[in-house]
């Protein structure tokens, strides 16, 4: 299952970081930050549950971008 969000980041690069970060976290298969459209495109593993991926989506970021934000 695929889904997008709207995020807030500042420069290309963080939004690089951010979408290995992503990428990085239990429960994703895939991850695209796309900087130009301030989206982040998440593609879940097979049974993930988003609701419950997505938080630490989140918090991977934060680590990378402390001031990101990911609109869930």
């Amino acid at each position: 299952m695929k889904k997008t969000y709207k995020i807030d980041v500042d420069c290309a690069n963080c939004a690089n970081k951010m979408e290995n970060a992503a990428k990085n976290t239990e429960g994703v298969k895939d991850a695209t930050v796309n900087f130009m459209m301030l989206k982040l495109i998440v593609e879940f593993e097979d049974g993930a549950d988003p609701k419950e991926v997505m938080p630490r989506v989140l918090k991977n970021c934060k680590k990378v971008e402390s001031d990101c934000e990911i609109f869930l």
